[in-house]
């Protein structure tokens, strides 16, 4: 299998570097996707490397075992990588993982199928839920929850100053007939909304907000995090990309406190050097996309890769 087949993720060549694969390295990529980084990080192993790739996706997971199959270094799991210690105590390397990659968010494949919920821009049912085998979807919660927590919901994920009128709206709307669909919803949220920005359509802030409580995306990455530094070997990487502001906020403070070490209260009697230093060290600054990057793909306008390194 080659890159070449596989859509190229955003900051696809700077996060392969960042990650300082080594031919016998034992790496995980927690998001597979359709497999781009995959493919990457297996042509920088030797024979003796392995590759864990977890996917919510059940799509995710079906095409890596189609395309995937003369590939026995790789080991693709059916999870969130809120699970992350669960699996990779399952292939006994716990504590010996060399590079763990995180690429957060929703995916183009995702986008792009009018199926699956997640855009406004085309029709589709309005599920939303990467791991449609389980949880509830978008049409339901917004059938049943309270609009105080729709309210909340939209305000805290998705900085919509609105929240409340499409919350109402929303509430009213069910009363007379329930939302079914990615169109419908997009309609109500628009006339809901007083005020419109250029170049903005008024959903955007909103789909994404029930997006990321749908699948508890920012819990699954608080767990994903603190579970990746027990799983990293001393000298592994932690590479993070991020598409919200949320999110980076997350990633940005835990490797901050990650990296503290000892922290005591001011005018105790020791030694900066008697301190214990923080179990991470982040490497270089946040990587954005270059313009040549944007130009071919607007989508990575609001990435940003965070680098992080368990010290010795």
């Amino acid at each position: 299998m080659t890159t070449a087949a596989l859509h190229k993720p955003v900051l696809f060549e700077e996060a392969i570097e960042a990650m300082n694969i080594q031919r016998n390295s034992c790496c995980v990529d927690g998001t597979f996707g359709r497999g781009g980084h995959s493919a990457a990080i297996l042509a920088r192993l030797g024979e003796e490397g392995c590759l864990i790739a977890l996917d919510k996706d059940e799509q995710a997971i079906a095409y890596g075992q189609k395309h995937f199959t003369r590939e026995p270094r790789l080991h693709l799991h059916h999870s969130s990588f809120s699970r992350l210690r669960e699996v990779v105590e399952e292939h006994g390397v716990a504590g010996r993982v060399n590079g763990i990659l995180l690429d957060l968010g929703v995916s183009s494949p995702q986008l792009d199928d009018a199926g699956r919920g997640f855009s406004f821009q085309q029709d589709g049912p309005l599920d939303m839920r990467m791991d449609q085998s389980s949880g509830m979807s978008a049409a339901r919660w917004l059938a049943t929850e309270e609009e105080s927590e729709i309210a909340r919901v939209l305000w805290e994920y998705g900085e919509e100053r609105f929240s409340r009128r499409i919350a109402r709206a929303i509430v009213e709307q069910r009363g007379a007939e329930p939302l079914h669909t990615t169109a419908q919803l997009a309609q109500l949220i628009f006339r809901a909304s007083p005020v419109k920005e250029r170049h903005k359509h008024p959903a955007t802030r909103s789909f994404q907000a029930i997006r990321i409580h749908i699948n508890s995306e920012l819990g699954d990455l608080r767990e994903g995090l603190a579970q990746a530094v027990e799983m990293l070997a001393p000298g592994g990487r932690l590479v993070v990309i991020s598409f919200h502001s949320l999110e980076d906020r997350i990633v940005k403070r835990f490797i901050r406190d990650m990296s503290r070490g000892d922290q005591l209260p001011k005018g105790v009697p020791v030694m900066e050097k008697q301190l214990e230093p923080g179990i991470l060290k982040p490497v270089g600054k946040p990587v954005r996309a270059s313009k040549q990057e944007l130009q071919q793909n607007p989508r990575a306008r609001s990435a940003i890769m965070r680098i992080a390194e368990k010290r010795a």
